[in-house]
């Protein structure tokens, strides 16, 4: 059982890296990413379960926060073009708004 759980885990990993390297748009390929990572957590869940060992189930929760935060950060660098901006940035794109 755990075995053909597995086999399918990596087919749709597969299928979610090809994704990430064909996707048209940028958004795509983050999803794609996003759906990679969360497809590792499953893994690493399964095989906790499958080995005995549950203290593996530890490392998928600290690896599925550091996609989910590492995907913010993406989208963030996207949409923005940097990670932060300066309060004169800020005063820069209001003003330009209002004009």
């Amino acid at each position: 059982m755990f075995i053909a759980v597995s086999l399918a885990i990596l087919i749709t990993m597969g299928l979610a890296l090809a994704r990430a390297l064909m996707g048209p748009t940028t958004y795509d390929r983050i999803a794609a990413v996003n759906m990679f990572g969360t497809k590792t957590v499953l893994l690493i869940a399964v095989l906790a379960f499958s080995s005995g060992r549950t203290d593996l189930l530890d490392i998928a929760l600290v690896y599925a926060l550091i996609n989910f935060m590492g995907v913010v950060a993406a989208l963030k660098l996207v949409t923005q073009g940097s990670f932060h901006s300066s309060v004169e940035d800020r005063a820069k794109t209001k003003k330009a708004e209002t004009e």
